[in-house]
């Protein structure tokens, strides 16, 4: 999965929203929890596995 692809669930399912520029990512976060999560500039670039389940748990998105 690419970063768009993971910014546009993460909007389109969940309430959390970028919140403000990092000094090196830009950081979002969860409205419900208030957590926060680093995603990143570069969005065609793929997501690895542990950043993805770490956004995915601080996010609050549901998988099918």
């Amino acid at each position: 999965m690419k970063y768009s692809e993971l910014e546009k669930l993460i909007t389109q399912t969940t309430s959390c929203s970028f919140f403000r520029n990092g000094s090196r990512h830009p950081i979002w976060r969860n409205p419900g929890t208030g957590d926060f999560f680093e995603m990143s500039y570069h969005k065609s670039q793929e997501v690895k596995i542990g950043t993805l389940k770490n956004i995915i748990k601080k996010s609050g998105v549901k998988l099918k």
